[in-house]
């Protein structure tokens, strides 16, 4: 008898919602395996231990697409869904929660108070909110992440926590060169031993198919170019909420109140008229695999700070193959027409035009895998 999922994925195939993409057969199966045992109760009633589900490969492929039909389905009802880094901003929240806390404040947040490491308490607290933890996009690329995530998913797995992820990496490719790598192994081997691993590899990348349909400059000026950039923004983000995420920079923290997994949305104004620097772009492009930056004015001479801002984000997203739409008052060579920044703002000029090109997206490669949720948008992942 097929599953739940296998029979909503039928469905949006019989719908003409999705294409029939052979590369996302076996992902689609082990999805199916986990449905079922998910149901499953042990002897006497008990919960049994269940092996999760790991679907890896290039961007575009529709792991994500899989991942958002595979949540709808399943029944089980304590499930979280979340992007991975948001989830390890949460932890080291709680981290840190538990070590300034006092007794009453532990007491309170975890149920209990008692001893020094925060690793027990913190994945007690969220095994209770969740038996079934579905990541999008997981990566690691901090050691701060690394040092702890083998100790955290032991004590999940204790707690018969069971994963459905996605990312680009097969786990043995996670941090991959990654500072003192030896000590983030054991939570490879803690993936490898619990977790089916599937290879999600067709040929074609949906996501940028759905992209390249579209334009990525529009004019703010214009009520259709307005309505243009937001269309393009909800179809990509689909039925996903937004949700705010923050950027540790060297200890500041750096706020977007518009993001969906990869995708960012931020205004001019949000990067180009605060006081941020290179580390902050470079925070943010490594971040977000597609960048909405909307609200871009025509700069006057003396918006030298905000023009030098707006050249330094552009040089980040570039060098890190960044995809980018753009909701503005001009074209890009008339942003900035005169000021001191003219000549560099020219390179910048240049690149604004590459990059929101068609020719910008098949040459960008593959960057992090996005969260795209329009079920039409069968390869974002």
């Amino acid at each position: 008898m097929a599953s739940r999922i296998e029979r909503a994925h039928a469905k949006k195939l019989k719908d003409g919602i999705l294409k029939p993409d052979p590369g996302q057969d076996a992902a689609l199966k082990a999805l199916a395996r986990l449905e079922k045992d998910l149901g499953r109760r042990g002897l006497f009633g008990g919960v049994p231990d269940v092996r999760g589900v790991y679907l890896y490969g290039p961007p575009g492929r529709g792991k994500s697409m899989l991942m958002d039909l595979f949540f709808a389905q399943v029944q089980e009802p304590r499930k979280k869904r979340a992007h991975f880094h948001a989830f390890l901003s949460r932890v080291h929240g709680l981290i840190r929660s538990w070590r300034e806390g006092d007794k009453r404040a532990r007491k309170a947040t975890f149920g209990q108070w008692k001893g020094d490491d925060p690793i027990g308490p913190v994945a007690a607290l969220i095994a209770s909110e969740a038996r079934l933890l579905c990541f999008d996009e997981l990566q690691v690329t901090d050691i701060a992440d690394a040092l702890i995530l083998g100790r955290l998913f032991q004590a999940l797995f204790e707690h018969k926590v069971v994963l459905a992820v996605t990312s680009n990496r097969r786990p043995q490719d996670l941090y991959l060169n990654g500072v003192n790598r030896e000590l983030f192994v054991p939570f490879i081997d803690l993936i490898e031993a619990r977790c089916e691993r599937v290879e999600v590899a067709g040929s074609r990348d949906w996501r940028i198919d759905a992209l390249a349909s579209a334009p990525a400059w529009y004019d703010s000026t214009d009520a259709d170019g307005r309505a243009g950039f937001d269309a393009l923004w909800q179809r990509l983000r689909g039925d996903e909420p937004e949700a705010e995420a923050a950027l540790d920079v060297l200890g500041r923290e750096i706020r977007l109140p518009r993001t969906v997994g990869g995708m960012a949305r931020a205004t001019f104004a949000d990067l180009c008229q605060r006081a941020l620097g290179p580390n902050d772009y470079l925070a943010l492009a490594d971040r977000f695999h597609t960048l909405f930056l909307e609200e871009v004015p025509v700069l006057r001479p003396d918006d030298h700070a905000a023009a030098r801002r707006l050249v330094t984000l552009i040089d980040a997203l570039y060098e890190a193959r960044t995809r980018l739409v753009v909701l503005a008052a001009a074209p890009a060579e008339r942003l900035y027409p005169e000021g001191q920044e003219t000549f560099e703002f020219g390179r910048t000029v240049s690149r604004l035009k590459e990059m929101t090109g068609k020719g910008w997206l098949a040459a960008t490669g593959s960057p992090p895998s996005p969260t795209m949720n329009d079920p039409k948008l069968q390869g974002r992942d």
